[in-house]
């Protein structure tokens, strides 16, 4: 049989703080992707317990939930009765008895694999990240094989980075899977795609990208995930400041190589004009302020 897997990515709006919500937005939002014939589900940066949680993680009853909810997961992946697809999810991954030490992570789960999970390298310290005073840094690749393709795995400042794009690529990668919980600012998303495109012309490899999207506090996480193949073309860019489940068919090319095709068409959403997008991310920053907070 050729290798091929359907990934979904699923850009949501998460509640910091809320695991058994997020949790089950996670398992419902894995159901409708099933439905529509996914392989595998990429969530966002740290969602278990929403973004950025700041020192909720110091909480001895964050830790307790969040690794609940993970045990759920990998028990209703592996349940037939439940038929949910393979999962990448982000969480705080504690180390030790004391959960002293504590790493942003992504966790893969496959019905009948092996828990596969992966520290985030690169920690950002600057303008709104503080990631150092909570996380421990990764140091090592972590590479999983499904539907035949191998499947490198990186969270958001990783890809802003040479080391962690190469490194996968020497573990065997042939695509890389990115979880982000990066912020809006106007243009960012043409300088996130020009910072995919370098670690493509590194690794030649295609990435497939997912962000978070609503309002938290101060900031706002504006989605636009993204699939670039290796020759730096947009497959697929889902829409800005709204939630959105997307896909894309990965599958090898005459010489082997791993390509990715959008399921539907229309599947590059335009750019927004300056203004348009500046209007969208203060109503949203205000309407998730006020429901968020009741």
């Amino acid at each position: 049989m050729a290798a091929g897997l359907r990934v979904a990515l699923a850009q949501l709006d998460l509640l910091v703080g809320d695991v058994r919500g997020n949790c089950a937005r996670v398992r419902d939002t894995a159901r409708k992707a099933r439905d529509q014939g996914a392989d595998l589900v990429v969530f966002p940066e740290l969602t278990l317990c929403g973004y950025p949680p700041e020192d909720l993680l110091f909480h001895r009853g964050l830790r307790i939930q969040v690794e609940q909810a993970l045990a759920e997961l990998e028990r209703d992946v592996n349940d037939p009765a439940c038929g949910l697809p393979a999962i990448l999810v982000g969480y705080p991954e504690y180390e030790g008895a004391a959960g002293t030490r504590i790493f942003n992570s992504a966790c893969l789960l496959a019905a009948g694999v092996a828990r596969h999970s992966y520290r985030k390298n690169c920690l950002p310290n600057y303008r709104v990240f503080d990631e150092k005073r909570y996380f421990e840094p990764g140091d090592s690749p972590t590479v999983v094989t499904l539907g035949g393709i191998r499947l490198g795995l990186a969270i958001c400042e990783d890809v802003w980075e040479a080391e962690p794009a190469r490194a996968a690529r020497a573990a065997g990668a042939e695509a890389l899977l990115v979880i982000n919980a990066s912020p809006y600012e106007q243009r960012k998303q043409r300088e996130r795609e020009r910072v995919i495109r370098e670690r493509i012309t590194e690794t030649g490899l295609p990435v497939l990208y997912v962000n978070l999207v609503g309002g938290q506090d101060e900031l706002v996480f504006d989605g636009r995930s993204c699939v670039i193949d290796a020759a730096g073309n947009a497959v697929l860019r889902a829409p800005a400041f709204e939630e959105a489940l997307v896909a894309v068919d990965l599958a090898r090319d005459a010489a082997g190589a791993v390509v990715p095709r959008a399921t539907a068409p229309d599947a590059v959403a335009a750019e927004l004009e300056p203004e348009e997008s500046v209007y969208k991310a203060l109503v949203l920053g205000v309407r998730d302020y006020v429901n968020k907070h009741r």
